[in-house]
């Protein structure tokens, strides 16, 4: 019997096209019709200005974006992110204005710098019909 994981989403009917995108390698982002802003994360309604689901539809990312924070994680007790350590946990700022949690990959912690141009990247999770492609950065080659 295997760990019981804590980073799986559920994709559901709302996500769907999110996480299919994901896995040709592609990010979405929702965007709204009405007041012209995209957000992050998922959500049937605009947060900004409240336009209803008709209003907010799924558009194609850049997939830029820039580092605005991170940390270092040297300990996590939860599975599977206790093979992971050390990681970097970061928020970027997408190319298209909301900012996204996430994680960098492929470079030193000590390289990080903040506003350093960055590219979205995806990893393979889970098995089976569990099994979703996550968005993770990496900085721009």
């Amino acid at each position: 019997m295997s760990a019981v994981r804590f980073d799986l989403p559920e994709p559901d009917a709302f996500t769907r096209p999110y996480w299919d995108a994901a896995a040709d390698g592609r990010l979405l982002l929702r965007h709204c019709a009405d007041c012209g802003r995209t957000h992050h994360y998922p959500r049937e309604f605009c947060p900004h200005c409240w336009a209803g689901e008709e209003r907010v539809t799924w558009e194609p990312a850049s997939g830029r974006a820039t580092l605005y924070t991170w940390s270092v994680v040297y300990r996590n007790d939860l599975p599977p992110f206790g093979a992971r350590v050390p990681y970097v946990a970061a928020v970027v700022d997408l190319a298209e204005g909301p900012r996204m949690m996430t994680e960098v990959i492929g470079c030193a912690a000590d390289d990080l710098r903040i506003g350093m141009p960055l590219e979205v990247a995806f990893r393979a999770e889970g098995e089976g019909p569990a099994a979703v492609a996550v968005a993770v950065f990496r900085p721009v080659a």
